[in-house]
């Protein structure tokens, strides 16, 4: 069988073993080493080059929004194995606004406006803002303030703009 005629390649003569000498077969899609070696060494590269990206953006003053940046870096031991650490960068310049991250203080458990009955997760917000249990849930039973008829006009008002031709000029 001619392999050139049918675009084969031919097997390789004897199995290829990893070129990190972990004792599995590697093959020549992955570089000669096995999946898991290669798999290895892809995830280095990008840790690396998000490593060296976020390193960048340190040293050019350029921050993100949250005022907070995780760096990875690795360590190569000799055996090729990978170590990842995780640095939490804090940049020094300070935002003009002033605001301190600060936790929400607890807030207590969620009530029906009506009944204050413990509604937890299974409660219903209203158009008025209010959070209601199931059985106040509907606007006739809780006696809303909301508008819905105004409300609705407005949305089909904008939902529907008026359209004018231009008027013609009689001969």
């Amino acid at each position: 069988m001619d392999h050139e005629k049918t675009g084969c390649q031919a097997p390789p003569e004897r199995p290829i073993l990893c070129i990190n000498n972990c004792g599995f077969f590697g093959s020549a899609a992955t570089m000669n080493m096995c999946s898991k070696c290669h798999k290895d060494m892809i995830l280095k590269q990008e840790q690396a080059k998000l490593a060296a990206s976020s390193f960048d953006n340190i040293v050019n003053g350029s921050s993100t929004s949250n005022g907070n940046e995780t760096v990875v870096a690795t360590g190569v031991d000799v055996q090729n194995s990978v170590m990842p650490k995780t640095i939490l960068v804090k940049p020094s310049c300070a935002s003009g606004s002033g605001e301190s991250e600060e936790a929400k203080p607890k807030e207590g458990p969620n009530r029906c406006s009506t009944c204050k009955k413990r509604v937890g997760l299974t409660g219903f917000k209203c158009r008025c803002g209010n959070l209601f249990c199931t059985s106040h849930r509907y606007s006739d039973k809780h006696d809303c303030p909301f508008d819905y008829r105004t409300a609705a006009r407005d949305a089909i008002a904008k939902a529907n703009p008026i359209v004018k031709a231009k008027k013609l000029d009689k001969i």
